[in-house]
């Protein structure tokens, strides 16, 4: 019976340290989204597989070198990606941005548009602007008479809604993307772009990044990005349009999105500053909206 019990114990173990191997090997991979389009996709699940390392590692006990070593660095993601950044506001006059996926089967909302307009925001970067809801721009011209939309298809339009004076023609990416507006702030003019992504790796996320970079390697000066990006803040897509931008951020990681009732935080404004942020409501869509203050660029 003893003997039985041993081998027993010895098969879960040997189980559980394939588990914990299998997971260490998903998680690590998610680093690697610059090497292939693939492995940036795993970068969504990130945290899930590194708590799963965590309980894995935990409960296999021995050798206890392995044991909290794989602790120790498991814990250490969880730690980096969970913790609330902590951000000033913006100094001086500051800029405040309206994020919003609108979702293409949404009507143009009367509570959205309140709500927009409650929040002060000086810019309105909107995604999946369709035949459907493309009354809110109408709606919303009084209080943002400087206004680019970029039509891709009759549900994936984009646009940019401007309280602050428009300088020149607004911009559209050759292939559904980003619309772009350059505008004058309180000190000195900026770009105010809205941004969509495909899908990550099996769909087409990297070319059209790809595509997207040099146009926006070619903007001069300041850049403030409000966005649907598909894919987490840590992806390497996201880093990418970061780098080309010269911006970062803003505010803490809010999941904007809930699939199958997992949380992803997909949703984000992009500054030259960090700043806040705040989630607002559904409104018919099934992405949360966001409001951001940062500095003026």
């Amino acid at each position: 019976m003893k003997q039985s019990a041993h081998w027993i114990s010895r098969i879960l173990r040997g189980t559980g340290w394939v588990a914990a191997i299998a997971c260490s090997a998903l998680l690590l991979a998610g680093f690697g989204g610059a090497l292939h389009p693939a492995l940036d996709s795993l970068a969504l699940l990130r945290i899930p597989a590194a708590a799963g390392c965590l309980v894995l590692v935990l409960l296999l006990a021995r050798p206890r070198a392995l044991v909290w070593s794989g602790a120790g660095v498991s814990a250490s993601v969880l730690i980096v990606l969970g913790a609330a950044r902590i951000v000033a506001g913006p100094d001086g006059q500051g800029i405040t941005v309206y994020q919003k996926n609108l979702w293409a089967g949404n009507v143009a909302s009367r509570a959205l548009v309140a709500d927009i307009r409650d929040s002060g925001a000086d810019l309105v970067m909107l995604q999946e602007v369709s035949e459907r809801n493309v009354p809110l721009l109408a709606l919303l011209e009084d209080d943002y008479p400087y206004q680019q939309f970029c039509r891709f298809s009759a549900w994936s339009g984009m646009a940019v809604l401007s309280r602050l004076p428009a300088i020149g023609d607004g911009i559209c990416s050759d292939r559904r993307g980003m619309a772009g507006l350059r505008v004058e702030g309180p000190d000195g003019p900026f770009w105010a772009l809205s941004i969509h992504l495909h899908w990550p790796w099996p769909h087409g996320q990297a070319r059209q990044v790809a595509r997207l970079l040099p146009q926006l390697d070619a903007l001069e000066g300041p850049v403030i990005i409000g966005g649907d990006f598909n894919m987490v803040p840590w992806g390497h897509a996201v880093r990418r349009i970061a780098e080309a931008t010269g911006t970062q951020r803003v505010g803490q990681r809010r999941p904007t999105i809930f699939p199958y009732g997992v949380p992803l935080p997909i949703d984000m404004v992009l500054a030259p500053s960090p700043g806040r942020n705040e989630r607002r409501p559904l409104f018919g869509s099934d992405h949360y909206g966001l409001v951001a203050r940062v500095a003026a660029p």
